[in-house]
């Protein structure tokens, strides 16, 4: 069972990318006719976006995903590798260590679009050829760098960076130091990669490594076997796009592959998908995680970014919404908190008025179907938060709850009147409503307004205090009294 915790303990690990480094370019602009010269789009110009490509991608999504990035290949000694060198990636915030070649030209794709389809794609490149000194520059940087990393990551775009030599020797020395290595592949020589961990081939180039067409789980699952076998790893990840992923990792004592299904809701672009789940995983083993639950997070991961346009990336806060929305919570409106501030100042821009209420709500019953009720008439948005279940044992002792923090949350967010849920740790709520300055702040009208926590800070900023009568003969002291007599 994968669970939001697994994205914060990634915070802050380094992940190492070796790999072939390239920059991409979309040209966007408005086709309206054909030109008179030929049979051919005329593309008016809009603008042109630059960004990092290949490994330099991989790299960009570790960042966005809230890892470090250090990034070693080779670029060409020209503008478009100065572009990476000196600002793209310092603009991402990646540890660029870079390698200079002179003869080669820095790989450069370059994609036109209109309307949203790319309708060209036009790429600069030379297949780089590692000679002995090179190779040594590349490998003795990526050296000098494994000590202060959790996870390597190699990138093959097929451009020249991974020979065969530089593969087995940075291999070796991650190995040497119990680095896990991540691979996502683009050649039929699978052997080249003996000893890495986790080798990430997509459908097609599964197909290419084994003769299986992978169209169906069986013939994925005979592929997963074999490029295991064929490969020497310890396990294999084949990620099929609209149809989610095999995976096959026999050391973690699972007997066969284990077919994970798409969580993409639409499919429209596929492009960056790899790059996404090579970082995720990455990042998963690297904290701790075991393959199948690394790559259940990465297969999410996955699902958003192919349900974006482009060469995208994925943020922690849609990886945590998405997996909560495929775990047994099952809602998008249980956040963290601060989640709950970014949406709460997103509605208030919108000139939404946010009211907050608080509360262990333990046993729900009527009394507080109606409390919510009212406080959702006093507001266009209602913010629930709760005690967790440490907090709650301070305040009501040790055999409360009677229903677990999850529980709680899962049933508060089913409640058509609440939009969001959201926990803390705190005896009181004082801390949360300091930062999100709700408009209004509702309580039961057992409280006075001078007693309401937090009613200083709403009244001060311009807000109300609204004290909502209680529903007599309705308690959850009641409900579990009542209860233990029964059972008595």
């Amino acid at each position: 069972m994968i669970d939001v915790g697994s994205i914060q303990r990634w915070q802050g690990k380094s992940i190492l990318v070796l790999g072939d480094v390239m920059l991409d370019k979309f040209v966007y602009g408005d086709v309206e006719r054909v030109s008179p010269e030929a049979p051919i789009p005329v593309l008016h110009f809009r603008e042109e976006v630059q960004m990092l490509g290949g490994a330099a991608n991989v790299a960009r999504n570790v960042v966005a995903l809230g890892g470090r990035a250090i990034l070693v290949g080779v670029i060409g000694d020209d503008s478009a590798g100065t572009l990476i060198s000196e600002d793209l990636t310092r603009k991402e915030d990646i540890v660029g260590c870079l390698v200079r070649a002179k003869d080669v030209p820095t790989t450069v794709k370059t994609r036109f679009v209109s309307g949203g389809q790319q309708i060209m794609r036009l790429d600069i490149e030379t297949c780089l050829n590692m000679d002995r000194s090179l190779e040594d520059e590349v490998c003795s940087t990526f050296a000098a760098l494994t000590d202060e990393v959790d996870a390597v990551i190699l990138s093959d775009y097929a451009k020249g960076t991974l020979s065969k030599s530089v593969v087995q020797r940075v291999i070796e020395l991650a190995r040497a130091r119990n680095l896990p290595i991540i691979v996502d592949p683009k050649t039929r020589d699978v052997a080249r990669y003996a000893g890495a961990t986790i080798l990430t081939p997509n459908a097609a180039e599964a197909a290419m490594m084994t003769g299986c067409d992978c169209v169906d789980d069986d013939s994925a699952e005979l592929a997963a076997r074999q490029i295991c076998t064929l490969a020497g790893v310890d396990s294999v990840v084949i990620t099929r796009g609209p149809r989610g992923m095999t995976v096959f990792a026999p050391q973690s004592g699972t007997p066969g592959p284990v077919h994970i299904p798409t969580s993409a809701s639409e499919v429209f672009d596929v492009s960056g998908a790899g790059d996404t789940v090579a970082a995720t995983l990455a990042l998963a083993i690297g904290a701790g995680e075991e393959v199948e639950n690394a790559a259940d997070i990465a297969n999410i991961a996955a699902g958003i970014s192919i349900g974006k346009r482009g060469t995208s990336i994925v943020m922690p806060h849609e990886l945590r919404r998405s997996i909560r929305e495929h775990s047994y919570l099952g809602s998008q409106k249980i956040v963290t908190n601060d989640e709950a501030v970014t949406v709460v100042a997103d509605w208030q821009k919108a000139g939404l008025r946010v009211g907050f209420t608080n509360g262990c709500y333990d046993l729900l019953h009527p009394g507080h179907i109606q409390l919510l009720k009212k406080a959702r008439l006093a507001c266009d948005r209602l913010v629930v938060a709760l005690n967790t279940d440490a907090s709650v044992r301070r305040l009501k002792g040790e055999m409360r709850p009677v229903q677990s923090e999850v529980a709680r949350a899962t049933v508060m967010a089913s409640i058509d009147s609440v939009d969001i849920v959201t926990l803390f740790t705190e005896d009181t709520p004082l801390a949360l409503i300091q930062r999100l300055v709700p408009d209004v702040l509702v309580k039961g009208a057992d409280y006075t307004v001078n007693s309401v926590v937090g009613a200083d800070i709403v009244i001060g900023a311009g807000g109300e205090v609204v004290l909502v009568p209680l529903e007599e003969g309705h308690s959850t002291t009641s409900l579990i009294a009542r209860a233990n007599v029964r059972v008595a």
